[in-house]
């Protein structure tokens, strides 16, 4: 696996199929995915030997105080391969996120025990998700 931080217009595509997978993406239009990959500060993709895209994320941050991870996705042929730990490693080692205080994320706790291991914690002190839906 080849790690890549920009995507091009066919993986753009791969990315839309990837996304239809999974319950939290599923539905988004590839005019979305679009968007939200435009829209991303940091990308990783991790790709194959013929340039398939594999697994992906994204990050939104201030550069020093948050990196807010999101999509952490990988294809189901190479789940539990290490491609969530590449990933996961390119993120926390990527050089423009060096200066960051802290990387978040939200997770299903299924997810817990993968993100521990990177050092996540769900403690948090008193601090809870909220949210506005604006549609």
């Amino acid at each position: 696996m080849e790690i890549i931080y920009q995507l091009n217009t066919h993986q753009i595509s791969q990315l839309h199929v990837l996304y239809q997978s999974e319950w939290w993406t599923k539905g988004r239009t590839l005019e979305q995915t679009k968007q939200c990959v435009a829209g991303s500060q940091i990308i990783v993709g991790l790709v194959d030997s013929s340039g398939n895209l594999q697994g992906f994320t994204r990050v939104l941050t201030d550069y020093i105080f948050k990196a807010l991870i999101f999509d952490v996705i990988v294809a189901q042929p190479h789940r539990g391969k290490g491609v969530g730990e590449l990933l996961m490693n390119a993120i926390k080692q990527h050089p423009a996120l060096s200066h960051v205080n802290s990387f978040e994320l939200y997770c299903l706790p299924e997810m817990f025990e993968f993100y521990q291991k990177h050092g996540f914690s769900a403690d948090v002190g008193d601090i809870q998700l909220m949210r506005l839906p604006v549609s």
